[in-house]
This record gives structure tokens, C-alpha cells and sequence, in this order.
């Protein structure tokens, strides 16, 4: 597939209100959870079927959401104390325009692989905080390629922007309008630091990497050529045995989420062949929003408010046990990061951190997470809700992300309360886990 870039234009702010004009130039400071988050930016897919609107009308529409949701268009910085922020200066979004000679039929099924980088533009070296692509295909369909800094917001609050950006685009009302301020997020004084969180959010100065990161450029590639990005489909019926099988014999429930990351887990562990006494762990992001009381965070808040949940076992405990064991492992770990481990990360953030030169854990230079895994579940996000005019999306994806052991829970566009897994594998670990995957033991 051969796509052809038409135009690459800057889209900024269009306030159309004649009593409104542009605020002045002003910054807001990155919050401590802004700063503990992957620097980077994160790519998805959406593709559309004809018909579908013109890129003129979903051009105004993200003009006008950038109205309200104004860092999206502005640039990361910093303050004149060197502190980091993002400058609300509108200089604006990048936007392409491309077409391709092929139908979209003949790519299908749409997986993350080397050919959806053509449908995005380039991650790397971009002082744009979102880039939008949209790409149209002989047939008729459209492909909207997006990427966001994740140090201006997480999945919650991005997913929310994009419905607010179809709504525009539909000449609706912009919401859900976001709540802006990053300064709620204030330590207590005196500070009580009252769970661990070097070695957890932050490395501390005798860190070891538990996983091989990329050294050079060649040693990247020979990685990637080996990775194997598999997408496995788990049906509602599945799902709903899977939970019965974790469920214990004094009726302890677990969720779908729990059940079937405890799956994964134990079925990844198994393909990878690890030794029965090495150690592995899941990087799991729980949102803060559900969490944090006295005072409660908006749901609309806008940034980062996501920490991490660490479940840990021996490998050999992982599989000799059966299913519940991993699924209470799972589900302690999340209900640890409470009201309580929220707080005292702020305070720890904001006290400790500077001062003893730590950095965050969440990096994106890793190119194999094993014996590890991170879980990023979408499942609970509308990204299926950005409807431009022509009807909600049949395809929604994450980019070609080849990080072995780096997977991505969504839900299925049949809309039946199915689950897609994305598991990165390297290539001769993918047969063993092709036939562990769907076994329920």
C-alpha cells in the first residue's frame, strides 16, 4: 500500500463566539502524575466507511475542540524556574492529508504492524503536542490516524477530546468540556510518605534493569524484525467461563478485566519458557479519578491521573497454581492503589523526587519487557463514540507499537461486550502461546 501525503497544514484554535476571543498566552505547570507518564507520543486507528464526511468539516471540528481543550494545541516548555509546563501559546495542531490508490478491503483485516506507520504521522522528533492524518482510500473509507503527547493527558482524558472533536464535527455543543486545573494535586503538610515508591514510580540509585532495553539503532531493528504483534478475539461466552473459572470456592468474584489479565498472564508466561524461579510482574495503570476523595477529581479533569498496580509472583507459582491465584494477586494489587497510596505518591513526588535526582519507571526505550508485561486496557474508554457525521468507526486500533510483552485490551466493534487482545511476542513464543491462549484450565 503506497499512501501519498496531498498537504500537511497547522490547524489551530477557531473561537467563534464574536464576545470570545483568544485568553492570553498563560502556561499550566505539569503535575506530579503529568511527569511521572511515558514522554511520548501514542498513536491510534480509526477507519471509517463511506460514506463519510469531507475533511473540511472535520477540520472545523477539531478547530473548535481545540477551543476547549487549548494545550492540545499549544507546546510542552518551561517556566523561568526551569520547571516543565505546557505553553497554552495556539501555535497549533499538525494535520495531513493523504490518500492511497488501495481499497481498504485489501488490507483488511487492519492489524498494528509496519504498514499502519504509513497511516499516522512520524512519532519521533515532533513538537506538535497532536498530529492527525486522514487518509482516503479508493474505495471511500477514510483512515484517521491520531497521536497525543501522553505527558498532557492519559487515555481517560484523551478519549474524551475525541468525542468532544466528532461532536464538533457534527456541529453539536463541544463536550464533555474538560476541567483544567493541574494545581489541585497539593501535598500535605506535614508529608507522610506511606508506601514505597522508589523502585515502583521512580528508579532509585541502585536500579537494575529487569528487562533489555534498546542500546542502539541495529540492535533495535534485529528486536522489532522479531516481534510479532498477535491479536486474539475472546468472545463474550469465553469471557464469561473464564470469570466462573476464577471465581473461588468461597464465591469470590473477579472482574472480566481481572480474569482475563490473570489469563494472559499465566498464557505469555508459559510461551516465553521462563524458569520456574525467575520473577515476573505486570505493569497495571489504575485511574485516579475513581480513587482520589476529599477532594474528589472531576471525571472531566484533563492531564494525567494514572498510577501503577505491580502484581508479582514466581513463575512457578504463576502456573503450578490454578486460575484464582493469579486473579487475586491482580485484584489486591489494584485495590492497593487507593485514596491513601495516591496521596502519599504526591507527597513523595513533590518532596523527594528532585531532590534525590530520581526518574520515572514508565519509559518507552525498553524493547522486551520479559519475564514483565504491561496491561493498558481501553476498555472502559468511549473511543468508539468518535462519530464525525457518517457513523461511529468499525475499526479502532492502537499503532504498531513492537514492544515484546507490551499488550492492549480493547473492545470489540461488534459491541457484544467482547475483549481484543494485543500481545507483542517475539516470533517462536507465538506458537506455543497460539495454543495456550484459548485453553481454560
Amino acid at each position: 500500500m503506497k499512501v501519498k501525503v496531498e498537504s500537511t497544514t497547522t490547524l489551530k484554535p477557531t473561537y467563534e463566539s464574536t464576545t470570545r476571543s483568544p485568553p492570553p498566552s498563560t502556561q499550566i505547570p505539569l503535575s506530579v502524575f503529568d511527569k511521572v507518564t511515558y514522554a511520548t507520543h501514542i498513536a491510534v486507528i480509526y477507519a471509517y466507511r463511506p460514506p463519510t464526511p469531507s475533511n473540511s468539516k472535520i477540520k472545523l471540528g477539531l478547530q473548535k475542540a481545540l477551543a476547549e481543550y487549548r494545550e492540545w494545541a499549544g507546546r510542552l516548555g518551561h517556566d523561568e524556574n526551569g520547571n516543565p509546563v505546557i505553553l497554552l501559546n495556539d501555535y497549533g495542531v499538525k494535520l495531513v492529508e493523504a490518500s492511497t490508490d488501495t481499497r481498504l478491503d485489501e488490507v483488511m483485516p487492519l492489524k498494528p504492524s509496519p504498514l499502519v506507520l504509513s497511516l499516522h504521522p512520524a512519532l519521533n522528533d515532533v513538537v506538535e503536542l497532536v498530529q492527525v492524518q486522514l487518509t482516503r482510500f479508493s474505495c471511500g473509507s477514510l483512515v484517521v490516524g491520531f497521536t497525543a503527547h501522553h505527558l498532557v493527558a492519559d487515555g481517560h482524558s484523551t478519549s474524551n477530546f475525541l468525542v468532544a472533536w466528532g461532536r464538533a464535527s457534527r456541529g453539536l455543543d463541544v463536550g464533555p468540556r474538560p476541567f483544567h486545573d493541574r494545581t489541585i494535586f497539593t501535598p500535605r503538610n506535614p508529608p507522610m510518605f506511606e508506601y514505597e515508591h522508589r523502585g515502583v514510580e521512580y528508579y532509585g540509585h541502585d536500579h537494575r534493569s529487569r528487562c533489555r532495553t534498546i542500546c542502539n539503532e541495529n540492535d533495535h531493528d534485529s528486536l522489532v524484525d522479531d516481534i510479532v504483534i498477535h491479536k486474539v478475539h475472546f468472545t463474550l461466552d469465553f469471557l464469561s467461563r473464564l470469570k466462573t473459572r476464577c471465581a473461588t470456592s468461597n464465591n469470590k468474584a473477579y472482574s472480566t478485566f481481572v480474569s482475563l489479565v490473570a489469563h494472559l498472564w499465566r498464557a505469555v508466561t508459559k510461551a516465553r519458557g521462563l524458569g520456574g524461579f525467575e520473577t515476573t510482574r505486570i505493569r497495571i495503570s489504575v485511574d485516579g479519578r475513581a480513587r482520589m476523595v476529599n477532594p474528589r477529581v472531576p471525571n472531566e479533569y484533563f492531564g494525567n491521573l494514572v498510577l501503577w498496580a505491580f502484581p508479582t509472583s514466581r513463575v512457578k507459582d504463576l502456573l503450578r497454581e490454578p486460575l484464582p491465584y493469579a486473579a487475586k494477586l491482580i485484584h489486591d494489587a489494584v485495590a492497593g492503589v487507593n485514596d491513601g497510596y495516591f496521596k502519599s505518591f504526591v507527597d513523595f513526588a513533590s518532596h523527594r523526587v528532585d531532590e534525590e535526582g530520581l526518574t520515572p519507571t514508565a519509559e518507552m526505550n525498553k524493547a522486551v519487557l520479559s519475564p514483565d508485561l504491561e496491561v493498558d486496557s481501553w476498555l472502559r474508554f468511549p473511543f468508539y463514540d468518535l462519530d464525525f457525521g457518517g457513523g461511529c468507526p468499525y475499526v479502532f486500533m492502537p499503532s504498531f507499537f513492537p514492544t515484546e510483552g507490551m499488550m492492549f485490551l480493547l473492545p470489540s466493534f461488534i459491541g457484544d461486550g467482547s475483549v481484543d487482545a494485543f500481545v507483542p511476542l517475539f516470533r517462536d513464543s507465538l506458537d506455543t502461546f497460539k495454543e495456550v491462549c484459548y485453553l481454560l484450565e
